[in-house]
């Protein structure tokens, strides 16, 4: 592969950022589905529409969080491999990822079919966005094939060092996105289902791309029938990272989901305050994503390599880099939260209220101590250990932001503030635990690979 790819050597500040860039602006893009999607809907149907899609984009992000986790696994070993310079473990691990994410893409495309309803149900979804919210939710599950497909090309890339590609394919999805939510939420009048129907068309743009471009360069892996046989040794290395992955997002997310449900019991405008509170929120985070994801990468290839102290300052300098862009994020949410709120919808005073409570609240020095504990999670993901995320994803959601939610709005009679607070308090515990396994040396020869200079995790 080529030398930019190699991770293990060079300036460990420069080859960070200069991953985690490229990952950075495909993260900004690929956010703007749901944003767009928003302001959207937003315009042209009003609060009824954005109650809706808060809703719906929240077993969205379950499914999102399925695949990306399990996707994780292949990032994971394609660059322990990459490190070890072991090119038979690289392909066979692409042909296994590649077969796992079509079958389980099945599997959540029939799952999310049969649940979504009930779901709403559940969490009580208001009576005037029902209807909105399940058109929307129909469509997005029958493309879950097309998210599958798009992270598990972009997870291989990334673990092989190669960060550019994917940003390449999402900016064409981008902008085909945008243009279609306008044209068919608006003079087309399809409502929340232009804008599933925008974002599933989108994805599969990107997925499309991305695999005419690995087939006409001189990729790695050849894209034939045979080449796609599941190793049972990568499919469980694959799995030991993805499943843990898979559960510490969909555990996250569920929690979201769940805190979706008490928030809806007071009120539409409210449920859509949130909703948009929690997309900001969400884009103020992809720089942390970004540089998470390539510390990950880094840390993979590295551990890989045998280069224990290039595996701790790629983490430090990781470190560094989330909490000072979060610092200066936070400061920017914080000056302009009412204009920000105002975008999506100017025409409803409770909302933008409601609205800049929530950035008022959550996106404050809360979001320092998140930016911490993904980098230590990203750390900990990278040599293998995603048990630990795992772990610090349900004392963030199971110990923490639900109960205290629970606790604080309806027991301590707060009301929505309340559940703010409980989502503000959630990374505490967490970035303790990560910290902590960062600064034992029990991580030190944790690996995933066999290989003739690797030996297997003890």
């Amino acid at each position: 592969m080529k030398e930019e790819h190699d991770l293990t050597t060079g300036s460990v500040s420069k080859k960070l950022i200069r991953f985690a860039l490229p990952l950075l602006f495909a993260n900004l893009l690929q956010s703007f589905y749901s944003i767009a999607d928003m302001l959207a809907v937003g315009r042209f149907v009003g609060k009824t529409g954005l109650a809706a899609i808060s809703n719906a984009s929240m077993i969205s992000f379950i499914i999102n969080s399925i695949c990306i986790g399990v996707t994780m696994g292949g990032t994971v070993l394609a660059a322990q491999y990459k490190g070890a310079d072991d090119e038979q473990g690289q392909r066979e691990t692409i042909g296994t990822l590649f077969s796992i994410a079509f079958i389980a893409s099945l599997l959540v495309t029939i799952l999310g079919l049969l649940v979504y309803k009930p779901l709403f149900q559940v969490l009580n979804v208001p009576a005037g966005s029902m209807q909105d919210a399940c058109d929307y939710m129909k469509i997005i599950c029958c493309g879950t094939v097309f998210v599958f497909g798009y992270n598990a090309v972009c997870s291989i890339m990334k673990g092989l060092g190669d960060s550019k590609s994917s940003l390449y394919f999402i900016a064409v999805a981008t902008v085909v996105n945008i243009l279609l939510d306008i044209i068919l939420v608006g003079p087309f009048g399809m409502g929340t289902k232009g804008a599933a129907y925008a974002t599933i068309f989108s994805q599969g743009i990107s997925l499309t791309i991305s695999l005419i471009h690995l087939k006409g360069k001189d990729f790695i892996f050849q894209f034939r029938l045979k080449n796609f046989a599941i190793k049972p040794d990568k499919l469980t290395a694959i799995l030991r990272v993805g499943l843990p992955t898979a559960i510490q997002m969909a555990v996250v997310n569920i929690s979201y989901l769940l805190i979706t449900g008490m928030l809806n019991n007071f009120g539409v405008s409210v449920a859509a305050a949130s909703g948009i509170g929690l997309k900001v929120n969400t884009f103020a985070g992809m720089p942390c994503w970004a540089i998470g994801q390539a510390v990950t990468a880094m840390v993979g290839q590295n551990i890989g390599a045998h280069h224990i102290d290039r595996v701790k300052k790629t983490t430090k300098i990781g470190l560094c880099l989330n909490l000072s862009i979060t610092f200066a994020l936070v400061i920017f949410v914080q000056i302009f939260a009412g204009r920000i709120i105002m975008l999506f919808d100017p025409a409803s005073p409770e909302m933008i209220e409601a609205g800049i409570l929530y950035l008022r609240i959550c996106c404050g020095i809360n979001s320092l101590i998140y930016a911490a504990m993904y980098t230590f999670d990203s750390f900990a993901i990278g040599i293998g250990s995603a048990n630990v995320a795992m772990i610090n994803a349900l004392l963030d959601a199971a110990i923490v932001r639900l109960p205290v939610s629970w606790l604080l709005a309806f027991l301590v009679a707060i009301g929505f503030p309340g559940v703010y607070i409980g989502q503000a308090l959630s990374p505490l515990l967490p970035f303790i635990v990560g910290w902590a396994y960062f600064k034992s040396t029990n991580w030190e020869k944790k690996k995933l690979i066999l290989s003739t200079t690797v030996s297997p995790v003890s």
